[in-house]
């Protein structure tokens, strides 16, 4: 009963194969290969329209260098309080864009309130650096997603003053499988500049890009990335994860089996124990007494304790993930527990 996190799931078997169906024979590094070439050309399908794909390996690497792409001296960040940028990247941002100041703007659940964000950008422009950049997270790390019309909202408060709009998608396809929209939808046609693609959560080993929307907005992303090593040699086995991901649509469908296996979990805890907030992407966070955690534990449950303000003494928040691998079988010996 692994619900620790959707990472420590491992790779798809289409994603496998690719990476097989690849490995044979010789092929030009650094991107230069045919089989890249035929990936970025299938993120332009995918997102509707002529796209700049950067590979890179982690999720981190996705949202500093997006980060330092649009920063400048004095630039300021603007993200959501839960947000991975400003709570579990180690000064990532900071660090490559040498500098810049995040500002946490107030959030309900990981979602940004835009009269919140128009508030932060009027008290700190000017006086703590300059507004830069407005960060949010598609699905949120709370669970929650954002429809195409919020995030409209957002990105016309940040444009009017500026700003490069970019969305972290580390659960990106468990956001847009959730919405049932297009991607196109709820990225640049809601005003997204920038996307930090996620693929390793949800069934690669290791393949995050970053997407710009506007060819040639961001010339100096090659360097970045390159400075950054970032850049990889045998680039055609970042793409072949990436092929395997997209083959016939599985990245959503793995993304809907996230979806539907947290669906079930809250539908069994619901009515049973209280919920911290109602979620609708691959995450679940319930309130449970202590004593049920630790048997839960000893059962051979895994998750981790969620910092939550407003508790009992003797009860904690959880979270609970599931991914493409989370079986029904696991959700139902964990309901059955609780």
């Amino acid at each position: 009963m692994n619900f620790a996190s959707d990472n420590w799931a491992g790779a798809t078997e289409a994603v496998m194969a690719a990476v097989t169906r690849h490995n044979g024979g010789f092929a030009p590094g650094y991107g230069g290969d045919p089989l890249t070439r035929a990936v970025n050309q299938r993120f332009a399908e995918i997102f509707e329209r002529e796209v700049e794909v950067f590979f890179v390996g982690t999720g981190t690497a996705a949202n500093a260098l997006s980060m330092a792409a649009a920063g400048r001296p004095g630039g300021l960040v603007f993200a959501s309080t839960e947000a991975h940028l400003q709570n579990d990247e180690f000064g990532a941002t900071e660090f490559y864009t040498g500098g810049m100041k995040i500002v946490p703007v107030r959030s309900d659940v990981g979602l940004m309130d835009a009269a919140a964000l128009s508030a932060s950008i009027v008290r700190y422009g000017g006086r703590f650096g300059l507004p830069t950049v407005l960060s949010l997270t598609n699905a949120t790390e709370c669970g929650t997603v954002y429809e195409p019309a919020a995030v409209a909202e957002l990105t016309a408060v940040g444009k009017s003053h500026g700003l490069v709009c970019h969305m972290d998608g580390a659960r990106f396809a468990n956001g847009v499988a959730a919405l049932g929209v297009s991607p196109a939808e709820v990225t640049w046609k809601a005003g997204i500049d920038i996307l930090s693609f996620g693929g390793t959560k949800n069934g690669c080993m290791a393949a995050e890009a970053i997407v710009v929307f506007e060819p040639g907005r961001f010339p100096n992303l090659t360097a970045l990335r390159q400075r950054a090593g970032h850049t990889a040699s045998k680039a055609r086995f970042v793409a072949a994860q990436f092929e395997g991901y997209f083959e016939n649509g599985g990245w959503l469908q793995t993304a809907r089996h996230a979806n539907v296996m947290a669906a079930r979990l809250t539908a069994g805890l619901s009515g049973k124990v209280r919920l911290g907030w109602q979620s609708t992407a691959n995450e679940v966070f319930p309130v449970l007494p202590k004593a049920t955690i630790t048997r839960l534990r000893d059962a051979g449950a895994m998750f981790y304790e969620w910092p939550a303000e407003g508790l009992g003494l003797d009860e904690d928040l959880i979270r609970l993930v599931t991914s493409f691998a989370t079986s029904g079988d696991e959700v139902e010996r964990f309901l059955a527990l609780v």
